[in-house]
């Protein structure tokens, strides 16, 4: 096992539970390597819907901001990070045609560099050698992806500057910004045709045959990140968030034992880089040497 002792992580997401859909296994193998890894939560979810039947309730929706907070401590004890809130308010999803317009204070609507201050001052602070987001379509158009993407690019650049936000701390560059591309069409078309294959109903029938095939934009991931040994961990991660996980729902449709063999690693988009790498990528600390000050 690598010993990645010294190396920092950073993962910027905008909701509670994002941690554990997005990344989870990955953040898990580097724990377990010795790696420092940080997620930063852009939003306490308050408007997020509750997605768990069993969770459907007059006193869960009543506390729904205690109770993700609640979550995230519990996912953040499971993955072994250490997690920072940056303390904006949930957008919501806007729902209808045409959309109304986002509730006033949200974090989609927040002026870009208020958000983009709390976060350099956050990088300036823990000092990470790699910084993963969304890419520019939010890896879904939910106005706080978005604008979590926006933020963490904005700040991925400002906080090397010490022109930047001078207030905020001395100058710090992180070597490497990646996109998240776990959701991506090949993963999903290998894991359906798994389990068709197997006999078995596969969660993604549906959602294949809406999803028009982007050869280029499946070209883009750069990074595939074996941790097939971890997805165990990021599956209780995931059920931390009770609010948002269903059991019984698609996220645990295929059998543990068959993701693993089909797909058996995260996928990301190398989008910027400080360190010489060589791609294809199997590692997000690559070109990064360790222990790095």
């Amino acid at each position: 096992m690598p010993n990645r002792a010294g190396l920092r992580l950073m993962h910027v997401h905008a909701h509670p539970d994002d941690e554990s859909s997005k990344g989870a296994a990955s953040t898990a193998r580097y724990v377990a390597e010795g790696a420092e890894v940080h997620v930063v939560t852009c939003t306490g979810g308050e408007r997020g819907s509750v997605l768990n039947p069993r969770m459907d309730r007059p006193d869960v929706l009543e506390n729904i901001t205690e109770i993700r907070r609640a979550e995230m401590d519990a996912a953040r004890e499971i993955l072994g990070i250490t997690q920072h809130w940056l303390g904006f308010v949930d957008s919501g999803w806007p729902e209808g045609d045409p959309k109304p317009p986002l509730p006033e204070g949200c974090f989609g609507l927040v002026p870009l560099d208020e958000a983009v201050e709390r976060l350099v001052r956050l990088i300036r602070s823990v000092r990470p050698h790699v910084v993963t987001t969304y890419d520019e379509r939010g890896g879904y158009p939910h106005p706080d992806h978005v604008r979590c993407h926006e933020v963490s690019v904005a700040a991925f650049a400002a906080a090397g500057d010490p022109e930047r936000f001078p207030d905020a701390g001395p100058a710090w560059q992180p070597a490497k910004l990646y996109y998240h591309h776990t959701f991506n069409r090949p993963r999903t078309q290998a894991l359906n045709d798994a389990m068709v294959a197997a006999g078995l109903e596969s969660p993604y029938a549906e959602r294949l045959a809406s999803w028009k095939p982007e050869p280029e934009w499946d070209a883009r991931i750069t990074t595939r990140v074996e941790c097939a040994a971890y997805f165990g961990v990021r599956d209780q991660a995931l059920l931390a968030h009770a609010t948002q996980i269903d059991p019984d729902g698609a996220w645990f449709a295929v059998p543990l034992d068959l993701a693993q063999e089909v797909w058996p690693t995260e996928d990301y988009e190398l989008v910027v880089s400080h360190v010489t790498t060589e791609l294809p990528e199997d590692d997000l600390f690559a070109g990064i040497d360790a222990p790095v000050a």
